[in-house]
């Protein structure tokens, strides 16, 4: 399986550069920053300790709300890694692989009370799983994968009109394959070129092989071209919005929000700034941020930020963040203390 795994950029550099006010003839000046309980006082928000009960550490690759997680631990004895659905210090074990296999849990998502997943180990090909949240065991989909390729986005697997979506890697061509979310016979749909799984139903192509950045409707089977800003300028893109890292001469000069068709420009941050994860523009609204500190490169603790497209406003989630990850519109980060005990804090971007 080709993997690329989730990316949290977080470079040496200085804060945040808002854009601050003008004259009369410029646009006012965005709100003024502020925390997220002042700016979101009703979202869903928790704190989870990394421990469990029974001693290693969680690690959740999955929020399905502000308390509950899916994630993996090892066993106590350290043989085995487990994956787990936790609320609080209450586990249910979904899976269990010997460590000795290299076992690898990754590409989740949730639907309609199921929780997705992909697992692959040394001995055997890649699988899909799945479980109900609310009990039950794990079932296997398919072993049927072909080449999955998945870019550590939240869009590794989609599930749309009761099947679910993962891309596969076949030459010069990328296979769209599904199968229905009770299990069954793999369908394959071959597109040429190489692209991604995104918002369904579209598919992206960055460019990087084609030369021609692009978006893909696969339930029109039409192309619209991704406007490209420049030499300067490097785009990652949705269907709604796409992250432009405008570059200076040696270093990153801005971040701004574009459309596809190169319409709606805005900047977000100064070239102090870095993307905190993959996805961009989080329900078409929020874009996670970093703004790493003069320690970063030694202690990997950043600043985490959310602009909010909707209102322009930037707010502080975390000064001191040693991660960040999303998917859902759940956003969630960790934090260590300085005897070394680790939390993990969650905020529910849907109930901004």
């Amino acid at each position: 399986m080709r993997r690329v795994p989730l990316l949290v950029a977080l470079a040496a550099g200085a804060a945040l550069i808002v854009t601050g006010p003008g004259d009369d003839d410029r646009p006012p000046a965005p709100p003024a920053r502020t925390d997220a309980l002042a700016a979101w006082p009703q979202a869903k928000r928790a704190d989870l300790p990394a421990s469990l009960p029974d001693g290693p550490l969680f690690a959740p690759t999955l929020f399905l709300d502000a308390t509950t997680a899916v994630g993996t631990a090892p066993s106590p004895a350290g043989s085995e890694q487990r994956l787990l659905i936790r609320t609080g210090n209450q586990v249910r074990e979904l899976r269990r692989l010997s460590l000795a296999g290299n076992p690898q849990f990754e590409a989740f998502t949730a639907s309609d009370g199921q929780v997705f997943w992909m697992e692959s180990a040394a001995d055997r090909k890649p699988q899909l799983w799945a479980a109900r949240t609310g009990g039950g065991p794990a079932r296997l989909l398919t072993s049927d994968t072909g080449q999955a390729v998945f870019y550590g986005n939240q869009y590794d697997l989609v599930v749309a009109d009761g099947r679910v979506h993962w891309a596969a890697a076949a030459g010069k061509q990328t296979e769209i394959r599904s199968v229905p979310v009770g299990g069954g016979k793999v369908t394959v749909r071959v597109e040429p070129g190489q692209w991604s799984m995104s918002a369904w139903p579209w598919l992206v192509d960055d460019g990087s092989t084609s030369g021609e950045p692009r978006l893909r409707n696969l339930t029109t089977a039409r192309d619209t071209p991704i406007a490209a800003g420049g030499a300067l300028e490097q785009l990652t893109c949705g269907p709604v919005w796409c992250r432009s890292m405008v570059m200076g001469e040696e270093t990153l000069d801005r971040i701004d929000l574009v459309r596809p068709d190169g319409t709606g420009r805005r900047k977000i941050a100064g070239g102090a700034a870095q993307a905190a994860v993959t996805d961009v523009a989080v329900l078409d609204r929020f874009e996670i941020l970093a703004e790493p500190g003069p320690d970063t490169e030694v202690t990997g603790v950043a600043g985490l930020v959310v602009h909010d497209i909707v209102t322009g406003r930037t707010v502080d989630i975390a000064a001191n963040a040693d991660g960040a990850f999303t998917r859902g519109g759940m956003l969630w980060w960790s934090t260590t203390t300085g005897d070394e005990e680790i939390t993990w804090h969650s905020l529910d971007l849907r109930t901004v």
